[in-house]
């Protein structure tokens, strides 16, 4: 089987045909124009889709066509309620749209919830029937899978676990509340952190580090930490807290097998994984009687948005 998946973003649109073991065969994408309507920049990427399709197999059965975007989704019935980043597209009744122009059936979800699928069926989760996966970048998202099942709650509007608050009247998020798991745990709050702690050591291997680089970024503290730097061992050690806090909470609560992590930071690998598994090994509930629970890196990269909007096709 065939299947187009696309990945929406707040800057781009991406897409590729995908077949059922989760191999992608070609993949396309455009710039979006945040001037234009939803329904104009959707009317458009259909374009590069018969394109892309003309170009690598017109004779190619497709399935259908999934679709992983951010915002608040009506899954059910196709629509765009809000999305942050796509104002232009509230509203937007994209799964008609499109079927109607590429007479296929379309299916979307939450961007969070389609690329942790992709994991479940074709990257690092595969092996695990309950798992959570993280993306750690500017927010953090995630998804969950039950019983090697997507659960994304009442009316598929659940799985927010970026925004689960561990500290009461803490640092402000994104979304309005404080204290959220995201303004602790996501690239953003790290590089906050990172700035913060800068301030307070003009002598800390961090400034030489981030000179560097051109700019503070997430990997700034992990650099300066390598070398032995104090201030950026700190910054590490409260990170790594916050971060082992909230998967432990995620742990406590729905027992997974594995836990994979995404996004920028991931990329630090065991320099990172290593530490947070040593805080979650002794602070985890239970502690020796409760099964281990595996902290993994998600390996599909860029692709797992496209490959688990395809999977909705072949699920």
């Amino acid at each position: 089987m065939f299947a187009i998946g696309i990945d929406i973003g707040g800057t781009s649109i991406k897409g590729a045909i995908v077949d059922d073991a989760g191999k992608v065969l070609t993949r396309f994408a455009m710039d979006v124009n945040k001037d234009a309507s939803g329904e104009a920049e959707v009317n458009r990427f259909c374009d590069v889709i018969t394109k892309a399709i003309n170009e690598y197999d017109k004779s190619i059965k497709l399935e259908g066509i999934g679709i992983g975007m951010p915002g608040i989704l009506d899954m059910d019935k196709g629509v765009v309620i809000t999305s942050p980043n796509l104002p232009k597209w509230n509203g937007l009744q994209i799964s008609k749209l499109i079927s109607n122009r590429m007479n296929l059936p379309v299916y979307i979800n939450n961007d969070a919830n389609v690329a942790t699928l992709g994991e479940a069926r074709f990257g690092s989760g595969k092996e695990y029937k309950n798992l959570i996966m993280l993306t750690l970048g500017t927010g953090v998202g995630g998804g969950i899978i039950i019983d090697n099942k997507l659960y994304d709650g009442y009316k598929h509007m659940g799985a927010e676990l970026g925004h689960m608050v561990i500290r009461v009247n803490g640092e402000k998020c994104g979304c309005g509340r404080r204290g959220c798991f995201e303004a602790y745990a996501s690239a953003t709050a790290l590089i906050r952190d990172t700035k913060k702690e800068m301030d307070k050591c003009p002598d800390s291997l961090m400034h030489e580090v981030a000179s560097e680089f051109g700019k503070v970024n997430a990997k700034v503290v992990f650099e300066a930490s390598r070398k032995g730097d104090k201030a950026a061992s700190r910054v590490m050690k409260r990170y790594v807290r916050y971060l082992g806090e909230g998967i432990l909470n995620y742990c406590n609560i729905f027992r997974p097998e594995a836990v994979l992590l995404s996004g920028g930071v991931a990329n630090e690998g065991d320099y990172l994984l290593d530490q947070v598994r040593h805080y979650l090994k002794n602070h985890k509930y239970g502690m020796k009687g409760s099964p281990k629970v595996e902290l993994k890196v998600a390996s599909l990269g860029y692709d797992s948005g496209k490959i688990g909007a395809a999977c909705l096709v072949f699920e």
